[in-house]
């Protein structure tokens, strides 16, 4: 796809869903098979075992995020389980402006303002199978106290409702099979828009 673009025709690609469906997954079979680029997000948040900086996240002070913010330097943001987190608008505009795909790993509020901006923007949420693999897939990560779980799965059922009334989503696409979940994608992606 890349040698197909020209400049100015790049893609920005959203990818949402609640935790534990396998976003980030999704996202790293993207950038390998289109090929593209993953946006990383600057966020308030420690980073979890294993995360490095400018590769998961760049970690950042709540004072740094607020400058940022507040100096236009995000396309997003949004306040997560009482962190911040944002997409840096610089990277997303040099990506378009030289014709490659960059795909956002963000939420539904987060989706909302891009599509707002860029209304180009190809957007999908993706959804568990079941509660029950959803539980799975988070316990499994073992990043996360009982509470925490307890949290991400009470708020999955209001995000899949909120992302189907909030009207700016492409697809939904059940991540019950990796590849047949990315290949849905890649197609969308490749058609040059999808169905609304």
């Amino acid at each position: 796809m890349a040698g197909n673009e020209s400049p100015g025709k790049g893609n920005v690609v959203v990818i949402s869903g609640p935790s534990g469906v396998g976003k980030s997954t999704v996202c790293k079979r993207l950038c390998e098979r289109l090929p593209a680029r993953f946006s990383v997000s600057v966020t308030t948040r420690p980073p979890r075992p294993n995360e490095q900086s400018a590769r998961d996240y760049d970690f950042v002070s709540p004072e740094e995020f607020t400058r940022l913010r507040d100096s236009g330097g995000l396309l997003e943001w949004a306040q997560v389980y009482g962190h911040l987190y944002g997409t840096p608008l610089a990277e997303v505009e040099k990506a378009v402006r030289e014709g490659r795909t960059i795909i956002l790993e963000i939420d539904i509020q987060g989706c909302i303002q891009v599509r707002s901006k860029l209304p180009e923007a190809k957007t999908f949420f993706l959804m568990p199978p079941t509660p029950e693999e959803q539980r799975r897939r988070i316990e499994g990560r073992r990043t996360d106290d009982a509470e925490s779980i307890r949290r991400r799965l009470e708020k999955a059922d209001g995000e899949i409702r909120y992302a189907m009334e909030s009207g700016c989503y492409d697809a939904f696409i059940v991540n019950d099979d990796l590849d047949e979940a990315v290949n849905k994608i890649e197609a969308f992606i490749r058609q040059g828009g999808c169905a609304r």
